[in-house]
């Protein structure tokens, strides 16, 4: 049909510009999940901010996994 973009026709972004943004995010993740870790923010129960922390630094690990695995 006329005026619809086929999925493939999708304007995407640089590769250096996605693996730029995805070290980044690694970054943020796991700095802000320390952030909790470390109870910066000051939230009254340590065992909610350790956790949270926790997952935060999972989750940026896990993606700079996958970054890494889908660069190569």
């Amino acid at each position: 049909m006329k005026g619809q973009r086929n999925q493939s026709e999708k304007p995407q972004l640089p590769k250096g510009a996605r693996l730029g943004f995805g070290i980044f995010m690694v970054l943020i993740y796991v700095g802000v999940g320390l952030l909790f870790i470390f109870n910066v923010f000051d939230i009254w129960n340590q065992a909610v901010s350790a956790t949270v922390g926790g997952l935060l630094c999972a989750y940026g690990v896990w993606r700079g996994y996958r970054l890494y695995v889908g660069s190569n």
